[in-house]
């Protein structure tokens, strides 16, 4: 994806779901599962990732954050290069263990890669809603 995809992707008022985002989940080469991520305190839901078991096992033993990454096929601690750390609280596992719950405690500004209009880091993810077929921010 190039600058300007990216751009308008994330900043950008048009709504372009990516619909194809688990076929190229299959294709990473990875068994993963999804994982929902919440923070502990105000239950607002902040980042949707995966995570193998190199993943799970690294979030367990250091009671911080881990997925996988996708994309890049390797292990993603969140924080590590943002400083955006999310501590661990508890791990929670849906009924047919297909699935996991993080619950956080979020250490830096925010938890997504994304940036407020002041250069700060979003606190979640999920910073617009759909209205009238077009995003809207709800920061």
């Amino acid at each position: 994806m190039t600058r300007i995809d990216a751009e308008r992707l994330e900043e950008g008022n048009d709504l372009l779901i990516d619909f194809d985002k688990l076929d190229q989940v299959a294709q990473c080469g990875e068994a993963v599962v999804p994982v929902a991520v919440q923070d502990a305190d105000t239950k607002e839901v902040l980042i949707v990732a995966y995570a193998n078991e190199v993943a799970l096992k690294y979030t367990l033993e250091h009671g911080v954050a881990a997925f996988w990454s996708t994309s890049r096929n390797r292990l993603w601690v969140k924080g590590e290069t943002s400083g955006d750390t999310l501590q661990l609280v508890e791990v929670r596992v849906n009924c047919e263990q297909n699935s996991l719950l993080y619950l956080v405690r979020p250490l830096g500004q925010g938890a997504c890669h994304t940036k407020c209009a002041d250069g700060t880091a979003r606190r979640s993810c999920y910073y617009r809603r759909i209205k009238d077929g077009k995003l809207e921010l709800v920061e």
